[in-house]
């Protein structure tokens, strides 16, 4: 690395401990912090409407969700299809504290942070209880155990009554150092509640892909039996993958509950495990920022789609419902697009600008 770190062009290592900073030069974690300034400032200049602030909300959510996806299938290799379940789990720990206390009880209006951290402790055991079968199976048939799970999930909501059978179960508004958390500011509440948990998440993560921890969990993907043969266990490494991955689904769930002020069937279902992964492939599978631009890509389209079927809704019959078609068209066509052209998804262009950005204007 260069003496100077303010002025480095490239990265030099000469030590495993330099190769293993969070940020490789001063530039780096200067222009991090101003971004990351920046994303808590703009509320302050810019008053969008609630419908906008609802769409970033949900692409924070959904960010913490394949954060925990992209360590599973990306960093671990274990594909998962029951993704959408382990945030359903998530959401209705919560929904089951406001059906058995009541929805307006002080544990779950003023104790929110501990609720949403036991909703993630649940989720985390429900996904070691589902990576259990990851001792014996693996590929195509791990895929199935998880699918298995998404459709048991699917069963016992909408045929439980204690969870009015995937109806609506709604969860109260909660109280902060201001007061109770109206309606007006709900949204940008949220906003920063959920934009502090990415990243404290995003700190965790990167500083676990940094341990002996986050390195088995890469090895065990490469080569489970090399893996095997160096001393780490490939059952358990899975099994711990499975875990954190239910983990963070679990949060996201819990904060999806609070955000929508309720909790119903049919924001986890299969179609939106699916997404998950595709927000994931996207993004770019194993890469941390991965998982920040496949949410926002995959978001910010259905947002377009939608626009786009507004727009060209006077040229069709009246009875033709425009976003409904063009909705899975656009999905499937930029996944299979992203597979065939970019597989290492939307990471791989941030790498390859940042890294011209870093070298200019040196070729190499």
């Amino acid at each position: 690395m260069s003496a100077n770190r303010w002025l480095a062009t490239g990265n030099y290592y000469s030590s495993y401990k330099e190769e293993q900073r969070i940020f490789s030069t001063h530039s780096d974690r200067l222009i991090f912090t101003l971004f990351l300034l920046s994303l808590f400032i703009w509320p302050l200049f810019l008053d969008l409407s609630s419908k906008y602030m609802l769409v970033i909300d949900n692409i924070l959510v959904a960010i913490i969700a394949v954060l925990g996806l992209n360590l599973l299938t990306g960093f671990a290799g274990l594909i998962s299809i029951g993704h959408a379940a382990f945030v359903g789990v998530g959401a209705y720990t919560v929904a089951s504290f406001s059906t058995v206390i009541g929805d307006n009880h002080v544990f779950l209006t003023h104790w929110w942070p501990l609720v949403i951290l036991i909703a993630g402790l649940v989720g985390a055991v429900f996904g070691a209880f589902v990576g259990l079968p990851s001792f014996r199976l693996r590929h195509l048939y791990l895929l199935m155990a998880t699918l298995s799970f998404q459709i048991i999930f699917q069963w016992a909501i909408n045929f439980s009554s204690f969870f009015n059978q995937g109806q609506t179960i709604f969860v109260p508004r909660v109280y902060w150092l201001t007061g109770k958390v109206m309606r007006k500011e709900h949204y940008l509440f949220w906003y920063y509640v959920i934009l502090v948990v990415i990243v404290l998440f995003g700190f965790g993560i990167r500083n676990l892909l940094r341990t002996r921890h986050g390195r088995c969990l890469v090895a065990v993907r490469d080569n489970d039996r090399a893996a095997d043969a160096m001393g780490m266990h490939p059952g358990l490494t899975k099994v711990y993958a499975f875990a954190l991955s239910g983990f963070l689904a679990g949060v996201a769930g819990a904060l999806h509950a609070y955000l929508y002020r309720g909790v119903g069937f049919e924001s986890f279902t299969l179609h939106h495990s699916i997404v998950y992964l595709a927000m994931a492939i996207v993004g770019g599978m194993g890469t941390l920022n991965g998982s920040f631009w496949g949410p926002a890509a995959i978001q910010i389209l259905e947002l377009q789609v939608e626009n786009l079927a507004e727009k060209a809704g006077h040229l069709f019959p009246s009875n033709m419902n425009l976003a409904t078609a063009l909705r899975p068209l656009t999905f499937g066509l930029v996944i299979v697009l992203f597979l065939m052209f970019e597989p290492r998804g939307i990471a791989n262009w941030w790498r390859i600008v940042r890294s011209y950005v870093k070298l200019w204007p040196f070729r190499y």
